[in-house]
């Protein structure tokens, strides 16, 4: 593996080789079911002044897209719709109660997307509000935001598909799997 450098000659240790992974152990089918299965996600996105920003979110999925509840004056709401874009993040929980004995690190499910936020009072009686209405209080449904996520290229996975031990093996457990 090899890393990159700058125009200067020095390396930023950002790896450029590309380790061999078993992406053929999963299909685009399964990674879905994974993520249709988790209701936490980290949403990550930038400023307008380029600044990153993450967040844990609840969210509910729909047609393979992510839907987020989020205050319509919030910073979350408005860096989002003015890029449009954000990455995500989704931890997979793995090991069973052996987890809650040893530091197991959940598999995870990372992705780009295009993001768009809508009004939550144009969704009211949607089958999206009716799949979000019990990771949202009654009281802020009429005030909330709700951020579609649109998963666009690769699924790039860490740990699904494969053992716990096999988890320790990186280029084991990475896999890139379509989208769609």
């Amino acid at each position: 593996m090899s890393t990159s450098t700058g125009p200067n000659g020095a390396g930023h240790g950002v790896a450029t080789a590309k380790a061999p992974t078993a992406t053929s152990r999963l299909t685009t089918d399964q990674v879905w079911h994974e993520v249709a299965n988790v209701s936490f996600a980290v949403l990550s996105h930038v400023t307008p002044t380029g600044e990153p920003r993450s967040s844990g979110v609840l969210y509910a999925t729909i047609d393979r897209r992510l839907y987020v509840v989020v205050a319509t004056d919030s910073w979350k709401a408005r860096h989002i719709a003015t890029s449009g874009r954000v990455a995500v993040t989704v931890p997979v929980r793995r090991g069973g109660i052996l987890s809650v004995l040893l530091p197991i690190p959940p598999a995870t499910i990372s992705f780009h997307a295009f993001a768009t936020v809508h009004d939550g009072d144009a969704l009211q009686g949607s089958p999206v509000m009716e799949r979000l209405a019990p990771l949202l209080p009654a009281q802020r449904r009429a005030s909330c935001g709700i951020v579609e996520v649109c998963p666009a290229g690769h699924f790039l996975t860490y740990g699904l598909g494969v053992s716990l031990m096999q988890m320790r093996d990186p280029a084991l457990a990475r896999a890139r799997v379509p989208v769609s």
